[in-house]
């Protein structure tokens, strides 16, 4: 090492490119090392995020939602709009979704029919109270 230390050195003297061009080429394969390093643990981290993403079935639903997006013959407007509509519908079939379509309806509809029913029932009360009152002050 000092014999190559003493030759650069005498090279410095004479010219300073030799010099400099050595300490450049230690430079970027100091560099270029660390980056490979970098790059292979880096690599590492990301292969073990993709797994994770893979074992939590989150790869296998932004697949079938972008699939489902690429087959529509007529494209949304706003394709972000159709991925966040459609993520939580994943695995769910046609029949599923008119199946729940179905049950809102019919929910709905009782809850509009017990809200009638409850305010005949309020209005029941109202008169028997009305009527009792009237009884009891007639006595």
């Amino acid at each position: 090492f000092r014999s190559q230390h003493r030759r650069s050195r005498s090279l410095n003297q004479t010219s300073k490119q030799p010099f400099l061009t050595e300490i450049n080429i230690g430079c970027r394969l100091n560099v270029g090392f660390n980056c490979l390093f970098s790059r292979q643990a880096s690599d590492s981290k990301r292969e073990q995020f993709r797994r994770y993403l893979e074992k939590a079935g989150v790869v296998d639903s932004l697949t079938s939602v972008l699939v489902s997006l690429y087959e529509k013959p007529e494209k949304p407007t706003n394709a972000l709009e159709f991925v966040k509509h459609n993520l939580g519908a994943v695995g769910q079939t046609s029949e599923d979704v008119e199946a729940l379509q179905q049950e809102v309806i019919d929910l709905r509809q009782r809850c509009a029919r017990l809200a009638e029913e409850n305010e005949e029932l309020k209005a029941k009360l109202q008169q028997y109270e009305s009527s009792s009152e009237n009884g009891s002050t007639a006595t």
